[in-house]
This record gives structure tokens, C-alpha cells and sequence, in this order.
């Protein structure tokens, strides 16, 4: 039986900086309990770095970095492993990154991963590869045909800036994946590369009809918007909008509103400076550029987010909830149009790498240690 245990969660705004529009707002320093969840513990995971729950079944399946995959079954409390996991370069920022069920899993059993591969003279990028997923043994489970459908192109040196995280548009047809821009910066801002940017594709990998830059050929035919850097998150929102969060450099972390051809700007512009200190103009100063609904310096150093829809707390639906690893916090932000603002804070003590909604409405989080806890949070008895 899971240890449960509730916690008064600090609502800290003390010396936080917000913005809103990418214009940086200080606030009157807050600080009390919020009481705001009960939480309980379910198990460990070894560097977990993303979560889904299956469709239709409630089970939970986590990524691993190092490169294997287990599910959790909140019902029975059993962990499982998944095998037909592929072979990944870890180290770094890179390893098995991101899992996702298709929009049609009903009928496919399609299961989407994404991870690190090597590729010759000491590079390596993220592809995303498509398997089918079963579970038929019932204390086991099984990725089978697993292939790969979409790389990063070109692969190059280093072992970070991935991203890879994969979204599905909400009527079901197109695969979004974040491309990071693999630290070498100035990609981000070349349309003949697919680094740096948000790419939409097929639910197969190929290029998606009606992308902005199709006419150019090549790898960006996939490219839906650039001048990212280090995408952490995507999510739509109610109203069906795309958005993305990011990792600035010091500084300068961002939340986006995502359209169809926009720059982001980076490195040309961003609201962080560089890890020397050497400056970089701010969003401000260039207004051809997207600028951030919201940015945080310091930074937040974002894990995951989700947009919040379920019934255990009614009060946050539309809010975004963001994982947060430095802050070793959930930070809680509101969006009203095409503005966002942080509104609080919860203190939750370790690294949160991942945040997850539940099919009941409970919201579930994954500790960024090696031995990271699987927490579920409800409301407060």
C-alpha cells in the first residue's frame, strides 16, 4: 500500500521574477501554506524523463534515460517492464526521451518513443520511432515493429539540446516533435536544417500537408516554426492553440504561443544573456521576432507542462502546470488570451522532471533523480 502522506505545499512568490509579454514585473513577496495537495508515493524509477497513461486503461508507462521503459498500474499497484526498447546513445541530456500512444490507439496499438541515436564521427540526434504496443501477457508488455519515422538532420557533436518531445494535434492527424537546437545555436535560424525548430508531421513521420515552408523542399517541408532552443514542453490548450516552453541560457526561460512560420528569435534575440555573461539583445529589441507570453530570469529551468482539464481541482482548468527542475517546483501559471502569468508557486523539494494528468483528475509527477519518485497529488482531504 502506498505511503500516503499529506504535505503543506509553500505557495512562495518571494523574489520570483513574472512577466508577462516578455516584459519582466516584480511582485510584493507572498509566502504562506497553501495546503494544496495530498500527496502519495508509488514507487521508484531510475532517471525517469517522461510519462503516459495508456488510453482506455489507466496504466502509466515511464521512460528511463538510460533506456529502458516499465509501466505502473494504479489499480493493483504492480510495476511491469516493456521490452522491444531500442538501443540509445545515453549521456548527457541524451537517452530514451519521450513516449506517446496514437491518437487512434484504440484500433492501432501504435506507441510513439523518441531518443537519442548515434551516428558516425562521434554525433548523435533525436529520431522518433513507431512501434505497436502489447500488453497481451498481462505482467509484461511488448513494443513490436518498432521503426524509425523521423530524424534530426544533421546530426552533430555533443550530447545535449534534444528536446524530442511529441505532441498530437487534437483532431487526431498530425505528430508535432520539438527539435532542439543541439547547443550549436546558430541552426535555429536556418531553414535548410530541421534544428531549433517545431516540425509537424504525418502520423507516419512525413512531412504534414500545408507546413509554411514547403515549397523549399527538403527538411523544411517539416518545419512549422524555428528559433527554438531547447523545447521542454508542448501542449494545446482548450481553444485548440499550440504552445511550447522552453530553456533560455541565463535567463530567459520562456513560454510560447506557437504560430504557423513564426521565429522565436533565438540566438539573434532572448530575455537570458550567454552562460559567459556576454549579452544578447532582449525580445524588446526586435519585434519581428515571436516574443514569449511569459519568461522567467532566473530561471525556472522547465521539465515538462501540462494545460490542467480535470475535475479534482476545477479551479486550475485551463491553467498550465510546469514541472520544474532547478526550482524543484510546480509553478502554476494562468493564460488569459495571449498572455500568460505565474500566480504561484508549490515547493515540492526535489527535481520534478515530469508532470502528468491522470484519467480521474489527479495530477502525477516525476522526481529527476536516480532513484526518482512517482507522486500523485489530489486534493487535500
Amino acid at each position: 500500500m502506498s505511503d500516503i502522506r499529506f504535505i503543506a505545499l509553500a505557495l512562495t512568490m518571494a523574489s520570483v521574477p513574472l512577466a508577462s509579454c516578455g516584459a519582466q514585473t516584480s511582485v510584493e513577496s507572498i509566502s504562506e501554506n497553501s495546503g494544496a495537495f495530498a500527496v502519495s508515493e508509488h514507487g521508484t524509477f531510475a532517471e525517469p524523463w517522461a510519462a503516459a497513461f495508456e488510453p482506455g486503461t489507466g496504466v502509466l508507462f515511464v521512460t528511463e534515460k538510460a533506456g529502458t521503459v516499465k509501466f505502473y498500474n494504479p489499480a493493483s499497484g504492480t510495476t511491469g517492464n516493456v521490452t522491444g526498447v531500442p538501443t540509445v546513445d545515453y549521456g548527457g541530456q541524451g537517452g530514451l526521451g519521450d513516449i506517446a500512444f496514437g491518437p487512434d490507439y484504440a484500433s492501432s496499438k501504435a506507441i510513439y518513443l523518441s531518443w537519442a541515436e548515434a551516428g558516425e564521427g562521434d554525433t548523435r540526434g533525436a529520431v522518433v520511432g513507431k512501434g505497436t504496443l502489447d500488453c497481451s501477457a498481462g505482467t509484461s508488455c511488448a513494443i513490436k515493429g518498432l521503426e524509425v519515422i523521423w530524424r534530426q538532420s544533421p546530426k552533430v557533436t555533443g550530447r545535449g539540446h534534444y528536446s524530442h518531445r511529441i505532441l498530437f494535434s487534437p483532431d487526431g492527424q498530425y505528430m508535432y516533435v520539438a527539435s532542439g537546437d543541439r547547443q550549436k545555436m546558430q541552426p535555429a535560424q536556418d531553414l535548410s536544417n530541421n534544428l531549433g525548430s517545431i516540425v509537424r508531421l504525418t502520423l507516419d513521420g512525413e512531412p504534414a500537408p500545408g507546413n509554411p515552408f514547403a515549397d523549399r523542399g527538403g527538411v523544411s517541408q517539416e518545419i512549422w516554426s524555428y528559433g527554438h532552443r531547447n523545447i521542454l514542453g508542448m501542449q494545446f490548450d482548450e481553444q485548440g492553440r499550440l504552445w511550447d516552453l522552453e530553456h533560455g541560457p541565463k535567463g530567459g526561460d520562456e513560454l510560447n504561443l506557437v504560430k504557423q512560420g513564426a521565429n522565436y528569435g533565438w540566438p539573434i534575440v532572448s530575455d537570458g544573456i550567454h552562460y559567459d555573461n556576454d549579452p544578447i539583445p532582449d525580445h524588446s529589441t526586435r519585434p519581428e521576432f515571436a516574443a514569449p507570453a511569459i519568461q522567467w530570469t532566473p530561471v525556472i529551468a522547465p521539465g515538462n507542462f501540462i494545460f490542467y482539464n480535470g475535475d479534482m481541482f476545477p479551479e486550475w482548468r485551463g491553467d498550465a502546470l510546469i514541472a520544474g527542475l532547478k526550482t524543484e517546483a510546480i509553478i502554476h501559471v494562468s493564460i488569459d488570451g495571449e498572455k500568460a502569468t505565474e500566480v504561484a508557486r508549490y515547493d515540492m523539494g526535489e527535481r520534478i522532471r515530469q508532470i502528468v494528468q491522470g484519467p480521474d483528475g489527479a495530477i502525477w509527477v516525476l522526481e529527476d533523480t536516480e532513484n526518482g519518485r512517482l507522486l500523485r497529488l489530489a486534493p487535500p482531504a
